[in-house]
């Protein structure tokens, strides 16, 4: 009697999608997510088996990712290259698959990811052309202060004043690597990278920065915003369809 084993080899998807159309990354119950759309993708070309994909953290909706990789164990009769192909012509018109890659078992999407980077798109003047993928907010700001309120974010690891109040972490540190605004031909872009975030960090953060830019609080408040670690402290989350997920690194993936 011979029996027959299944080994099963890791695979990363290094993909993007719009967020407008999705009710963010995660599967949810009467609402279309964009892991669902993968996962049902995969399920039909492996045979209506099911598979299951990690993804490297959450969006909410609405929310962009221009660079995001999810893992899954499954063997098709494909080749990456195929795989690719297949996925990009099943997958929603928002969704796009650029690379499927071979790793090691042990490799995970989501902790393995050494850094994430997210931008924050501003235009200051209607365009049907990127309302979808920026916000809309007439006025100028002050950037120079912005970007000194930038810098004291990095003195600091505990950003509680910046979370969601109801979330299931277990604590609220996060490593700020480097945080900055920078003026763009429509408006403003906001890049901030950390080691992780927390749930509506970004847009709170960036909420607050936007008071600082319109003197409506000073550096020295912002600077006891974020000793309070009281959400309610800090300033309002801007909308959610500003928002990428930029950029994911992994030690062990050249892109």
């Amino acid at each position: 009697m011979f029996v027959t084993f299944v080994v099963m080899s890791r695979k990363f998807l290094h993909l993007a999608y719009k967020g407008t159309n999705f009710f963010g990354w995660q599967i949810q119950p009467n609402q279309i997510s964009v892991q669902e759309e993968i996962e049902k993708a995969l399920t039909r070309l492996n045979g209506n088996k099911p598979v299951k994909i990690t993804g490297c953290g959450r969006t909410d909706t609405g929310v962009h990712a221009s660079d995001y990789y999810a893992h899954f164990d499954q063997e098709f009769q494909l080749d990456s290259d195929q795989l690719q192909f297949k996925l990009n012509n099943m997958l929603h018109h928002d969704i796009v698959v650029y690379k499927v890659i071979d790793v090691h078992d042990d490799a995970h999407a989501r902790f393995d990811a050494t850094a994430r980077t997210y931008h924050y798109f501003i235009h200051q003047e209607k365009d049907p052309f990127i309302h979808e993928i920026s916000w809309k907010r007439k006025g100028d700001l002050d950037i120079e202060k912005m970007n000194e309120a930038c810098q004291l974010l990095l003195e600091h690891e505990d950003f509680e004043c910046f979370s969601k109040v109801k979330t299931d972490v277990t604590n609220f540190n996060c490593n700020i690597s480097q945080a900055i605004w920078i003026p763009s031909d429509k408006g403003y872009i906001f890049s901030i990278t950390a080691n992780r975030f927390l749930r509506n960090m970004v847009r709170a953060i960036v909420g607050t920065m936007i008071e600082v830019g319109e003197s409506k609080i000073t550096l020295e408040e912002f600077e006891t915003i974020l000793q309070s670690k009281n959400r309610s402290e800090a300033g309002q989350s801007v909308p959610a369809n500003g928002l990428f997920l930029a950029k994911i690194e992994y030690d062990y993936i050249e892109v």
